[in-house]
């Protein structure tokens, strides 16, 4: 937290207030640091928009949707060889026998 100090001085400077104990502020200061506050876009906010068009294709059920839906790619990769990442590691039959070469 020590770390985050002078960063929030700096924040406090910009809206011309004191550094005081929060148990100290007046409410109308704490209005205007938590109007300031939501203003800005902490990481949580930056990570929403790609997980929401992700969501929307999946609501819509598109075929981009669909694949994300299914793990499998969705940009027009070939499955039958690659794409271990997405469809994870090999599972293999039971009883199934191999193809003489």
């Amino acid at each position: 937290m020590e770390s985050d100090a002078p960063e929030f001085a700096k924040f406090l400077n910009d809206l011309s207030m004191e550094n005081k104990i929060t148990k100290d502020l007046s409410e109308d200061e704490l209005i205007v640091i938590h109007d300031e506050v939501s203003k800005d876009m902490s990481e949580g906010d930056l990570a929403n928009p790609k997980f929401g068009s992700i969501r929307r294709l999946k609501e819509i059920q598109c075929y981009r949707g669909m694949r994300h839906i299914q793990r499998l790619p969705c940009r027009g990769q070939h499955t039958k060889n690659n794409c271990r990442t997405l469809k994870g590691k090999r599972v293999s039959i039971a009883g199934k026998k191999k193809s003489p070469r």
